[in-house]
């Protein structure tokens, strides 16, 4: 078997326990909502951080520079 096939091997049995996961966690009601409370929560942390990167690229001001003094 060939390094490709036999990672594409892997990839799809990996992918398959990922998915059998998945089924168990969305009929777990309990396990579910704590995924979806944390995902929430999560998306919040990230709106709050790309907030500020808004802001770090796209000043309102220009940034003005310090002008050096001679000794």
């Amino acid at each position: 078997m060939s390094k490709v096939t036999e990672e594409k091997e892997w990839r799809a049995e990996n992918d398959l326990y990922t998915l059998m996961e998945a089924e168990k966690i969305k009929s777990d009601k309990t396990r579910f909502n704590a995924a979806t409370k944390k995902a929430n929560k999560l998306a919040k942390e990230k709106e709050a951080e790309a907030k500020v990167a808004k802001k770090i690229a796209k000043p309102k001001k220009p940034v003005k520079r310090l002008k050096k003094t001679k000794k």
